[in-house]
C-alpha cells in the first residue's frame, strides 16, 4: 500500500476507516526524516492492513500542532481509533517491523480498560480539585 499524504481534510476519515494508522510527521529539511522515509515506505508495502500516512509539518503545521509534535521525525500510531504511541526519532527497518508486530499483538480490550481507568482517575482528581476550591 502506498503512503498517503495526510491533511486535516482526511484525518478523521482515515482514523475511522482503518484499524491501524501510522503517521510519519516529517519535514524535507530534516535529514533523519529523509532517511526514515524509505524505511516507512518499505514497511507500507509489506503491511496492506495498515494505513501508512505522512504529514509534512511545513505544509500541515496545524496537524503537527494538534498532535503536539515538537521534534521530527515523530511516528504516531493509532489502533482502532486509540492513540497507542508517539515516538520521536528515525527507526531502522527491523525496529519498525518489531514495533508493527507489537501493535498488532495488543489486546485492545485491555488497552481500552486501561484508558477508561486513567480517564476515571483524571475525572476524580479534577472533581477533588474543584471541591477543594
Amino acid at each position: 500500500m502506498a503512503v498517503i499524504d495526510l491533511s486535516p481534510d482526511i484525518l478523521e476519515s482515515t482514523l475511522l476507516e482503518n484499524d491501524y494508522v501510522l503517521i510519519d510527521f516529517w519535514s524535507p529539511s530534516c535529514a533523519p526524516c529523509r532517511s526514515f522515509k524509505p524505511v516507512f515506505a518499505k514497511a507500507s508495502e509489506g503491511h496492506s492492513e495498515i494505513c501508512f500516512t505522512s504529514c509534512n509539518t511545513q505544509e500541515q503545521p496545524e496537524l503537527a500542532q494538534a498532535f503536539g509534535i515538537q521534534s521530527i521525525p515523530t511516528l504516531v500510531v493509532f489502533r482502532e481509533q486509540v492513540l497507542i504511541l508517539s515516538q520521536v526519532g528515525a527507526m531502522a527497518d527491523a525496529a519498525l517491523e518489531t514495533l508493527i508486530n507489537k501493535i498488532k499483538s495488543l489486546n485492545m480490550d485491555e488497552v481500552r480498560a486501561r484508558v477508561a481507568e486513567q480517564e476515571k482517575k483524571l475525572a476524580q482528581s479534577e472533581a477533588s480539585k474543584e471541591s477543594d476550591s
